[in-house]
């Protein structure tokens, strides 16, 4: 279909408001109107591009917004499946809104205002500047990828629970998590029977009190006998708590107190992304099905990771090649030279899709863990540099597996390890 027979329309987005402005391949306005961000504002939108594509003979309209969030979620979802747009071939997009204030440079003499801001993004539809984007997506792609950035979200703020009560631990228990004689007591803080002894012993002292039969006793019991040693365990955390730094006894009862939230905290979390990751396992049944069992023959890739990646690409034929899907997802990196000078450091752009950036980077570090070829190509690029080593390894190691990932996906193939 020719991009001569198109309707090229932009919308600026707010909170309340949307600001719409269309043209033509000859850069014609053809509308310019405000409407409410609500459904009757989106039925003015939807009455009058039909009215301009029916006036003009056009026999196609592309839709360019900005990606404002919650904000712009409604109007692209309900334009996206409008029943009369689709016989126009609607396409929408929502775009990072800095891909459009850089193709605002471009225009240095146009004041800001919303309008302009709109034609702004009718004018990249225009030009091409969004057809190797992925559009938007019908309902049930829109509600996976609730789901699938909530659970990003669930998963940060396990993290940063994690590390704000660890500030806690060490106030309270400093040498809690140190190795003697080349053991620790707990391999992870956060394991069952390490939650208990902080619970129980309301300071280091109180351990050191402690009988080493009744330490091993309690720590067997909680652990359900899974320790080889338990009485050795006991013994090192008792070594822990006596080279601990002590506290005045009137700090440790508001300490305890915060770390016991802290933990019902991260166990409620933990069950919400327990309950999220069943619930994206029965949603991406049925969507995408050969794409989804492409994903998931990959070592390391999970019915997770393949819902979240999923859920932001849409399709691998909104791509023509690995290139596109990487620039889609940010993991590109700009060139730093001066002179003869080649600097190590290259920034990744980061210009792209942050959520599909955010499970393609998880997706590669358990790759590591059950790929040899991943787990062989990290170790070389963590070797190459000296500084941001991991940051870097991992990265590259993600960039590594968008090329498998399009290469099988678009194939429809399944992985085989040779």
């Amino acid at each position: 279909m020719s991009v001569l027979n198109s309707l090229f329309v932009g919308i600026d987005v707010s909170k309340t408001s949307n600001q719409i402005y269309a043209i033509n391949f000859d850069q014609k306005n053809l509308l310019s109107f405000s409407a409410s961000n609500d459904s009757e504002g989106a039925s003015k939108i939807e009455a009058k591009l039909l009215e301009c594509l029916n006036k003009n003979n056009l026999e196609k309209v592309v839709i360019v917004l900005e990606s404002t969030g919650i904000y712009s979620f409604h109007i692209a979802t309900y334009l996206s499946s409008s029943e009369y747009l689709a016989n126009y071939s609607v396409v929408v997009y929502c775009i990072n809104p800095k891909t459009s204030q850089n193709y605002r440079k471009s225009f240095s003499e146009m004041d800001k205002t919303d309008p302009k801001d709109s034609y702004i993004l009718a004018d990249m539809a225009r030009v091409g500047k969004v057809n190797s984007l992925s559009p938007v997506k019908g309902p049930q792609k829109l509600a996976l990828q609730r789901l699938t950035r909530h659970r990003k979200h669930i998963s940060e703020q396990i993290v940063k629970e994690k590390l704000y009560v660890l500030n806690n631990i060490f106030l309270k228990f400093s040498a809690f998590d140190r190795k003697y004689e080349g053991l620790s007591p707990f391999s992870d803080p956060f394991t069952a029977t390490a939650q208990a002894v902080l619970l129980e012993y309301k300071s280091p002292e109180e351990i050191i009190n402690t009988s080493i039969e009744d330490l091993t006793s309690f720590i067997a019991t909680i652990s359900k006998n899974r320790f080889a040693d338990s009485k050795k365990v006991a013994e090192i955390l008792t070594k822990c708590a006596r080279m601990s730094f002590r506290l005045d006894k009137s700090a440790y009862e508001p300490i305890n107190t915060a770390i016991a939230s802290s933990l019902c905290i991260l166990r409620c979390l933990q069950n919400e992304l327990k309950h999220i990751d069943k619930e994206m396992e029965n949603l991406i049944k049925g969507f995408n099905a050969d794409e989804y069992k492409c994903l998931i023959s990959i070592p390391g890739i999970g019915p997770t990771f393949a819902a979240g990646i999923l859920s932001e690409i849409g399709s691998i034929k909104q791509f023509d090649n690995e290139e596109g899907l990487a620039k889609f997802a940010g993991l590109t990196w700009r060139r730093h030279q001066s002179s003869e000078i080649e600097y190590e450091d290259t920034p990744m752009t980061k210009t792209g899709n942050a959520y599909l950036r955010y499970y393609l980077i998880e997706a590669a570090s358990m790759a590591i863990l059950h790929n040899p070829v991943y787990k062989e190509y990290y170790q070389k690029k963590y070797n190459e540099v000296k500084t941001h080593q991991h940051t870097r390894a991992l990265a590259l190691t993600a960039r590594k597996l968008v090329r498998l990932i399009y290469g099988l996906m678009s194939k429809n193939q399944l992985y085989k390890a040779n």
